[in-house]
């Protein structure tokens, strides 16, 4: 989602990082939050931190760093360019698609409504918080397979984070890169590298180059 469907990375790294500084980790960036917690779980961000920190995180960490991102929404939550498009074109295709997230369920839900996407996902978007293990752990995307009715080996991931990129390898799926982000400005070939290492097939930067990067030609027909 964040990413790759919603421009929202930047203003989630800030976030994170800023709640992290008031926590007792006064160094803190953004840039650092993106580089080493890209794509993974709430929950192991906290459990990272914990242990930078020696202790606990405080009372209402979690819901505190939500806050914080939820009062940046306030600006506007642009969707990355082409999304609607996309998912218009998949529909027609007969495509199911649906949402597999580190975030929180209340995180997604928030996220889809201020950025206008929320209709295209009901009863299809599934979160960390939903399964065992978040990303790289295979867990949600496995999950999402699951409720969709769709074995692993025929679904296609489209992933902006390393950690996502093995999780959906490690599911069974083929997994798409995406630099698209503006959180990725000027980083787009670093970051593309990056994914690839982590197994991804194909990496694009622009949302008019992922139905082809996604879907199979004898699935294509009529489509467009």
């Amino acid at each position: 989602m964040d990413g790759c469907l919603v421009d929202s990375e930047p203003l989630s790294l800030e976030a994170v990082a800023a709640e992290i500084r008031a926590s007792g980790l006064p160094d803190v960036t953004a840039t650092e939050v993106g580089g080493k917690y890209l794509g993974v779980s709430l929950s192991q961000i906290v459990r990272d931190v914990e242990s930078r920190l020696g202790h606990p995180c405080p009372p209402g960490f979690t819901d505190r760093m939500e806050e914080r991102l939820f009062a940046s929404y306030s600006a506007g939550l642009p969707q990355i360019d082409g999304v609607e498009g996309l998912l218009a074109v998949l529909d027609k295709a007969g495509i199911a698609v649906a949402i597999a997230s580190g975030a929180s369920v209340r995180r997604l839900a928030r996220t889809l409504d201020h950025a206008g996407l929320a209709g295209y996902f009901e009863g299809r978007r599934f979160s960390a918080d939903q399964v065992r293990h978040g990303k790289p752990a295979p867990d949600v995307f496995l999950l999402a397979a699951r409720e969709l009715g769709v074995e692993p080996r025929h679904c296609a991931v489209l992933e902006d984070s390393p950690h996502g990129i093995r999780g959906a390898v490690a599911a069974g799926m083929r997994a798409v890169g995406f630099v698209g982000g503006s959180h990725l400005a000027g980083l787009r070939k670093e970051h593309a590298a990056i994914l690839r290492e982590a197994g991804a097939d194909q990496v694009i930067d622009t949302l008019s180059q992922a139905f082809d990067a996604l879907i199979p030609q004898e699935f294509q027909r009529g489509a467009r």
